[in-house]
């Protein structure tokens, strides 16, 4: 008799353990459904009228946006397209330039080198690559002026008695002023007159 209590007793506690660890289990099981129901329910939630209307009008103001932003691009690709069209002149013209004096500089240089070349012609030689020397320096000291004037870019070239200047376009084309303000510089670096003195606008 006591056996049978004791046994009903052991399997009383087993059946409460088992229930137990059984809504336990459904507990959690309850909890996650409710988590994913959750997030089930946010996601669903995007398809509300309000929201797809503050979306609507979200993209409409990024288009627009985007819209004013590309015609922006394009005027400045365009400005910086005619800037680099100018650019690309005078970069060429100087390297020209260079390019000529330095044919110059090297046949002047074999002559002044030739050990069968009479002193006159050696001095003539050496005197010619000091005159192109600075005719390089003083062709780069009024470049520099100009420009520090306001204007864009200028190339110069000098000769033995004449230089011409060419200027960068300007917006409402080279003035009296403007050619007088460039003449006076040129006057002051070259010693040359004003009628040596030709001032040409880069078209």
């Amino acid at each position: 008799m006591k056996l049978w209590k004791r046994n009903a007793i052991a399997a009383a506690i087993v059946l409460f353990v088992c229930g137990a660890v059984y809504l336990n289990w459904s507990y959690s099981q309850d909890t996650a459904a409710g988590k994913n129901l959750g997030e089930a329910a946010l996601v669903g939630s995007q398809n509300d009228p309000l929201l797809e209307k503050q979306k609507e009008g979200a993209a409409a103001e990024e288009g627009a946006a985007g819209e004013e932003g590309a015609k922006t691009e394009e005027g400045a690709a365009a400005q910086e397209g005619a800037d680099a069209e100018s650019g690309t002149y005078f970069s060429t013209a100087r390297l020209n330039r260079q390019q000529a004096r330095d044919n110059a500089l090297s046949l002047l240089q074999e002559a002044a080198e030739d050990e069968k070349a009479d002193q006159s012609s050696v001095d003539q030689a050496n005197a010619a690559i000091q005159t192109m020397a600075d005719y390089t320096m003083t062709e780069a000291q009024i470049e520099n002026l100009i420009t520090a004037k306001g204007y864009t870019d200028c190339v110069a070239f000098l000769g033995e008695d004449s230089i011409s200047v060419v200027v960068s376009a300007m917006e409402n084309g080279m003035t009296d002023a403007d050619a007088a303000r460039i003449g006076e510089i040129v006057m002051e670096q070259t010693g040359l007159k004003a009628d040596q003195i030709k001032i040409i606008e880069a078209e």
